[in-house]
C-alpha cells in the first residue's frame, strides 16, 4: 500500500476482475459492477489453506458480518472455482475465493487482513 491508498482490486487482478463483471452482469447486477474500478483490497484472508484466495474489500466485521447491517451473499456463475461475495448494505465487504490456484498465487504474497486488535 502506497501512504494512505489502498490498492484497486481491479489493479491487482484485472483478470478476474473482467470474470466478476461478466459473471455479475449475466445476474443483472449493475449496483454490483458499478463498485468494482473503485474496490480497494484491504487484506487477504488469514486461513492460509492451500484452496482459499479470499480478501476483504472492506473493514473485517467485529462479530458477524449481520451485525454490520443488511448481510447477502451472492454467488457469482463462474468457469472455474467458487466465488462468494459477502455484501453488507449492497456494499461489497469480502470476496470468497475457493479453488483458483490462478488467483491463489496473486493473493498468497499480500498482506493478510489485521485482525482486531493487533
Amino acid at each position: 500500500m502506497t501512504g494512505d491508498r489502498r490498492p484497486l482490486v481491479s489493479e491487482l487482478f484485472p483478470e478476474f476482475t473482467d470474470e466478476m463483471v461478466s459473471a455479475l452482469r449475466l445476474d443483472g447486477e449493475e449496483d454490483l459492477v458499478a463498485q468494482l474500478p473503485g474496490l480497494a483490497f484491504w487484506g487477504r484472508c488469514r486461513c492460509d489453506d492451500d484452496f482459499c484466495a479470499s480478501f476483504y474489500t472492506g473493514p473485517r466485521p467485529i462479530g458477524r458480518w449481520a451485525d454490520e447491517g443488511n448481510h447477502k451473499n451472492v454467488v457469482l456463475a463462474v468457469d472455474k472455482g467458487m466465488v462468494v461475495l459477502d455484501l453488507v448494505d449492497r456494499a461489497i465487504r469480502y470476496v470468497e475465493v475457493l479453488h483458483r490456484p490462478d488467483l491463489k498465487r496473486l493473493v498468497a504474497p499480500l498482506a493478510p487482513m489485521e485482525r482486531h486488535g493487533s
